[in-house]
């Protein structure tokens, strides 16, 4: 029998279970009319984290959870809210992330950077007019840093109004480990396409320590023609956008919070990481 797409795996589990935040204890400030232990027991972790994932993966919502297997949907949308403001999300990302970095190593010297509009009908917040839509609907944007093998490093998420020149700032300082310090220095590109041209997006790249590579569509597929041996190295970040969207809860955003869709992007960028080293995660992103 085949494992499902959302299940997580004892190896998984492993390096998630010591990130999870510990139980919200009793407020000694309060009176409670039930005594302590009673009413139904905790859900256990795995098991919410478990149902966490299916809906990144599935694109549910979160009350349509199957119950029988899941229980309670608004228990784990508790929970759910509870870990991303103890952030855990994130902490798992950089876990991801150090994880690939001691096992293959961060592609730090090729960088992408780019942003994807998605459309976001119920959102309340970091939304806006949607270009792509003419303004007419109200859409969100995700804004992707990536390595040379399109493993994230950095995300935020903005109105799809934003302009990418405008985050390129927000996303370079988010960056979610630290690069560490070789004996020898090596150079460090950043490949991006035409709507960064300017003198802001230039500034802000050499202010960051990067060498700018800013080519339009056109002209990268025409060098490629030139040079059929050159390797293409801006789509990698696009790669990785189509990767976040098979994650069908972040294909159309309808989180109303900023903060829960930004923490289900974190989720599936560890997720991403995590399946850059040899580690059976089994959770299917492409």
């Amino acid at each position: 029998m085949g494992v499902n797409s959302w299940e997580v795996t004892d190896e998984f589990w492993s390096r998630v279970a010591p990130l999870i935040p510990p139980a919200q204890s009793r407020s000694a400030n309060r009176e409670y009319q039930r005594k302590p232990g009673g009413g139904r027991k905790p859900k256990p972790a795995r098991l919410v984290f478990e149902a966490i994932v299916y809906v990144l993966r599935t694109g549910c919502q979160w009350k349509a959870l199957p119950a029988e297997r899941f229980g309670s949907a608004s228990a784990v949308h508790k929970r759910f809210l509870e870990w991303e403001a103890a952030g855990f999300f994130e902490a798992l990302w950089r876990a991801g992330l150090a994880e690939y970095d001691e096992m293959e190593g961060i592609a730090w010297r090729w960088q992408s950077i780019d942003g994807a509009t998605l459309k976001a009908p119920l959102a309340q917040e970091q939304v806006g007019p949607n270009p792509t839509d003419r303004g007419k609907k109200n859409g969100s944007k995700r804004h992707l840093l990536v390595d040379g093998r399109g493993v994230p490093l950095s995300l935020t998420v903005t109105g799809a109004n934003r302009h990418d020149v405008t985050q390129m700032e927000a996303v370079l300082d988010a960056i979610q480990i630290k690069r560490p310090n070789p004996p020898i220095r090596r150079s460090k590109h950043l490949c991006a396409d035409a709507g960064y041209r300017g003198k802001a997006a230039m500034s802000t790249m050499l202010g960051h320590g990067y060498i700018p590579h800013v080519r339009g569509r056109h002209e990268e597929a025409q060098q490629l023609k030139q040079r059929p041996g050159k390797r293409a190295r801006r789509w990698i970040v696009e790669v990785a956008h189509s990767w976040f969207n098979r994650f069908r809860k972040l294909l159309v955003r309808y989180e109303k919070l900023a903060r829960s869709f930004r923490a289900l992007n974190q989720l599936a960028a560890a997720i991403i990481a995590f399946r850059k080293v040899p580690l059976k995660v089994n959770i299917i992103y492409g």
